[in-house]
C-alpha cells in the first residue's frame, strides 16, 4: 500500500523492526505456554506435526452424485486423507433440483442431493468407517447428516464409527453469505438438537465447523474473522446450554474454519490469537474444564478471493504461500484451491496439482520437524498481541449489541465486512493495493485455457431421477413420517429423530425443508444501511 507506515490487512500497524522492546513486560507463560496447554497459543497438541501432519482434506464435488463420486475415487487414489463435499445451491437452500427457484443452478457450485438416493450414488464404494468426511452445508445440516448415517448404516457401519464435520454454522450465513432458510432462534434450535443428537448416536462426529472463511471471502480483516466468528462461537455454547446441555459434554465437538491468505505473516498471528481467545473465554466465561473443551480446533482452506482469472499459473504460487501460513499457524486440516478456481470448476489434474502442493510442504520442507517454529519471534508473538487486542474489543461491541443474534438482527457484521471489502475494491482500482497480473505485470495475451465445464443436462436429469423416486415409494409413509416432523418442530422435542425417519422413507430435502418451513417460517433480513 502507499502508506507512509506500512499497515497489517486489518489496518494494525506494521513496525519495520521489532525487538526486545516490542515485548516489553511480556510474560511467556501468560501468552505461550507449553504445546498443547493452556492457552494453547503454540498448537492443540503436544507434538503437532512431529508426530503426523495436518489431515489433507480437498474439497470437491460438482454436477450430478456420480461425478462427484468418481472425483472422489481420484482424491483417494491420489493421496487425500479426508473428503470434503461442496453442495449446489439449491441443496444448500434446502430446495429439490426441480423446484421452479432451482432452475439454472442445479449441480453448479457442487453436488445436487435430493434424496437418499443421491446419497447412496455419492459415498458408492467409500469405506465410511474408515474415511473421514466433511460437509459445507449449513441451514439443512441435519439432514445430510442424516443421509450420511443412514448411507453409513446400509454399509454396516455404526454411528460410533463415523467420524467427520459439518459446518453447520448458520450464524455467518446471515452475515456473509446468505443461505439461511429459518429464522435465527429456530437455527439455534436446530443447532443445538444436533449437538444432542450426536452426543448419542455420532460421538466421533464434530458437530460445527463455525466458519470465519465466508466472512474472510466476504472481505472480512483477519481481525474481523477471528471476532465474528468467536463471537458467533459463544452464541452456539449458550444455545447449548440454554438446551440444558454441559459444555463439557459437547463443547469437545466443536470446531472452526478459518481462511489462509498471502499475508503470510499475520495470518499464522490470526490462528495463534484465536486459539489463545477461545481458550480464555471457554474456561473462565463458561467454566470449561476439559481441556478439549478449550482447544480451538480448525480447518483451513486457502483464500479462494485472492485468486485471480488473469494468469491463473500464479495461482498455484499464491496457494503455496496461503497454505504455508495455515500451517506455521498450527491448522488441523488443510484444503489448497485450485490454480483455475477464478475461472471455473477444477479439472482432475488442477485438483491434483492443488493436493500435491501440500504433499510437498509435507515431505519437502522441514515444517513439521518442530512444534511452532515461530514461538518466541519478536514480529510474531507482537503481531498476535496486537490482533488478539483488536478481535477482543470487536468481540465487545458485539456484546454491546446483545451478542451475536442481536448484532446480525442490526446489520452490525454485514456493514462492517461490507465496509472493509470496499475499502480493499478502491484500493486495487487506484493502484494502492498490488495484486500481480491485475493491476500490475500484466500479460498482454492470455494464454488460451479450457475450463471444467457443467453440463446443463444434470438438471433434467436429476428431475428424472425425483419423479422416479416419488413414483416408487411409499407416499402414505413420507406424509406420515412429514406430519411427526411438523409436530415435533411445533414442540420442544429433537427433530432429528423424526427428520430421520422421513428421510428414510425417501423423502426429500426439500419436502423435509418445508415441513420445517411450515412450522418455523423463513428468515427475512433487515434492509442494508452501509
Amino acid at each position: 500500500m502507499s502508506d507512509d507506515a506500512a499497515r497489517t490487512e486489518s489496518g494494525l500497524p506494521f513496525a519495520p523492526v521489532y525487538g526486545p522492546q516490542s515485548l516489553a513486560g511480556w510474560d511467556p507463560a501468560e501468552r505461550l505456554g507449553e504445546p498443547g496447554e493452556f492457552p494453547f497459543t503454540r498448537g492443540v497438541y503436544p507434538t503437532m506435526y512431529t508426530g503426523r501432519p495436518w489431515t489433507m482434506r480437498q474439497y470437491a464435488g460438482y454436477g450430478t452424485a456420480a461425478e462427484s463420486n468418481r472425483r472422489y475415487h481420484q482424491l483417494v487414489a491420489a493421496g487425500t486423507g479426508g473428503l470434503s463435499v461442496a453442495f449446489d445451491l439449491p441443496t444448500q437452500m434446502g430446495y429439490d433440483s426441480d423446484a421452479p427457484i432451482a432452475h439454472g443452478e442445479v449441480g453448479k457450485v457442487g453436488v445436487a442431493i435430493d434424496s437418499l438416493d443421491d446419497m447412496r450414488v455419492l459415498f458408492d464404494g467409500i469405506p465410511l468407517d474408515r474415511v473421514s468426511t466433511s460437509m459445507t452445508i449449513n441451514a439443512p445440516a441435519a439432514l445430510l447428516l442424516l443421509l450420511y448415517q443412514l448411507v453409513g448404516e446400509e454399509q454396516g457401519v455404526a454411528g460410533g464409527a463415523l467420524s467427520g464435520t459439518t459446518q453447520n454454522d448458520v450464524l455467518k450465513e446471515y452475515i456473509a453469505r446468505g443461505t439461511y432458510i429459518y429464522p435465527p432462534a429456530e437455527s439455534l434450535r436446530l443447532t443445538s438438537d444436533i449437538f444432542a443428537y450426536c452426543r448419542r448416536d455420532l460421538p466421533r462426529w464434530n458437530t460445527i465447523s463455525i466458519s470465519g472463511y465466508h466472512m474472510a471471502e466476504a472481505g472480512a480483516t483477519p481481525v474481523q474473522e477471528v471476532a465474528f466468528t468467536l463471537a458467533n462461537g459463544r452464541e452456539y455454547v449458550r444455545a447449548a446450554q440454554s438446551a440444558g446441555l454441559q459444555v463439557d459434554e459437547f463443547a469437545p465437538r466443536l470446531s472452526f474454519f478459518f481462511v489462509a491468505r498471502t499475508a503470510l505473516l499475520e495470518e499464522v498471528a490470526k490462528f495463534r490469537a484465536a486459539r489463545r481467545i477461545w481458550a480464555r473465554m471457554m474456561r473462565d466465561e463458561f467454566g470449561a474444564r476439559d481441556p478439549r473443551s478449550q482447544m480451538l480446533r480448525f480447518h483451513t482452506q486457502t483464500a479462494g478471493v485472492q485468486l485471480t482469472a488473469q494468469q491463473p499459473e500464479l495461482n498455484l504460487v499464491r496457494v503455496t504461500v496461503q497454505a504455508l501460513a495455515a500451517v506455521l499457524g498450527g491448522t488441523q486440516s488443510l484444503h489448497t484451491n485450485a490454480f483455475d478456481e477464478a475461472i471455473a470448476l477444477p479439472t482432475e489434474k488442477s485438483a491434483r496439482l492443488a493436493l500435491r502442493t501440500q504433499q510437498v510442504l509435507t515431505h519437502e520442507t522441514d515444517v513439521t520437524h518442530t512444534v511452532d517454529p515461530f514461538a518466541g519471534s519478536y514480529a510474531l508473538e507482537s503481531l498476535t498481541d496486537d490482533l488478539e487486542a483488536a478481535a477482543v474489543e470487536l468481540m465487545s461491541r458485539v456484546e454491546d449489541l446483545g451478542g451475536a443474534v442481536h448484532a446480525i438482527e442490526k446489520g452490525f457484521q454485514k456493514n462492517e465486512i461490507e465496509r472493509s471489502a470496499y475499502t480493499v475494491a478502491r484500493q486495487i482500482d487506484a493502484g494502492e493495493r498490488v495484486v500481480v497480473g491485475v493491476n500490475r505485470f500484466t500479460a498482454d495475451e492470455e494464454e488460451p485455457y479450457e475450463p471444467l465445464r457443467v453440463d446443463p443436462a444434470i438438471e433434467e436429469a436429476q428431475r428424472r431421477r425425483l419423479s422416479e423416486l416419488r413414483a416408487t415409494r411409499s407416499q402414505s409413509d413420507v406424509s406420515r413420517a412429514l406430519h411427526a416432523l411438523r409436530a415435533t418442530a411445533a414442540r420442544r422435542d429433537n427433530v432429528l429423530h423424526p427428520m430421520k425417519d422421513a428421510l428414510a422413507a425417501r423423502a426429500t430435502v426439500g419436502e423435509v425443508c418445508d415441513a420445517l418451513r411450515d412450522v418455523w417460517g423463513v428468515y427475512e433480513p433487515p434492509a442494508a444501511f452501509f
